[in-house]
């Protein structure tokens, strides 16, 4: 076993000198989190405030809105001091903090993205059932599985690489990540390993299968049915599609970003990998749920309208 070395504060050392860009780059990542926030208050605000949006499936399009407010706030305001700041030291408990914050934001947009799959499955394949089964008491129960399970589980892990030794301080990215941490250990980390591994079969793979099953099954259905149905499902289907598949490109850019050796990787372009995940859900969601459904649409067209009467014959 080496000798451990001590420290209070971790490195990010994939900020790479950008020189005076880095006040663009601020302007830039500030206007993104700004609307981030906007659009996704937005979508809140229009699904929670209006009844006819009550539903299963635009209750689970607010719940990712949240998510999206949540994982962008655990992120966005300690990446634009670190733009505009000389050093990227952060403190090991505020490290350990965002770590489970972008890890918890990850796992709730799959476990989210699973329950939707659910809830189209069910209007789709079994259509007569649909309000028997998902009532307001399946909702709540699957909304508290998606947020309850990932919440406890990461914590748990996070404990885990909390309490090794370890000998450096250096991580290799721009934000703290629990691997990198575990790399920098001194000792053993097969139970980390372990742990890691079990919360990433249940929070990713098995969401992820889930939801290719019940599209395989959805696609099925259609396959045999009328034009017209076709084009309903697709109407409430594809949005819900883009944002899995949106999703999982970013995440996978991390996953295996994490598993190169970066020195070997153009610092930008590992940079931009890196931060694919953080930042490109929160943005599309909103655009792709707010443009596409018609009734979210409808309603943010109306909103527009009651705050800004001028506006209306531009929107109609």
């Amino acid at each position: 076993m080496e000798n451990s070395t001590v420290s209070f504060y971790f490195n990010l050392t994939m900020f790479v000198n950008i020189g005076h860009y880095r006040y663009p780059a601020f302007v830039v990542c500030l206007l993104l989190y700004s609307f981030v926030v906007s659009a996704n208050l937005v979508i809140i605000v229009v699904i929670s405030r209006e009844k006819t949006l009550h539903e299963p499936m635009y209750v689970f399009i607010a719940y990712l809105s949240v998510n999206s407010l949540y994982g962008s706030t655990g992120f966005f305001p300690r990446f634009l001091m670190d733009l505009l700041s000389d050093t990227h030291t952060i403190s090991h408990f505020a490290c350990f903090i965002q770590i489970y914050v972008i890890y918890t934001y990850a796992s709730y947009e799959l476990t989210i993205l699973g329950i939707m799959a659910y809830d189209r499955y069910v209007a789709v394949c079994h259509p007569l059932h649909y309000h028997r089964k998902m009532t307001s008491k399946t909702v709540f129960k699957l909304a508290a599985l998606a947020w309850i399970f990932p919440a406890f589980g990461i914590a748990g892990c996070i404990c885990l690489s909390a309490r090794l030794p370890l000998c450096g301080n250096e991580i290799q990215k721009v934000f703290c990540a629990n691997w990198n941490i575990v790399k920098l250990s001194c000792v053993t980390t097969v139970v980390n390993n372990v742990v890691g591994m079990f919360l990433t079969i249940t929070t990713v793979f098995l969401p992820l299968f889930y939801v290719l099953y019940t599209y395989s099954r959805i696609v099925f259905v259609c396959w045999k049915s009328s034009a017209e149905f076709k084009g309903k499902v697709l109407q409430s289907c594809l949005p819900h599609v883009v944002s899995f598949v949106i999703y999982s490109i970013t995440a996978f850019c991390d996953i295996t970003l994490s598993r190169y050796n970066l020195e070997e990787i153009n610092p930008f372009v590992a940079v931009i990998l890196s931060l694919e995940f953080v930042i490109i859900p929160p943005v599309l969601n909103p655009l792709v749920y707010g443009l596409k459904l018609p009734e979210i649409r409808r309603q943010i067209q109306r909103m527009i309208c009651l705050t800004n009467p001028l506006l209306l014959p531009t929107l109609t």
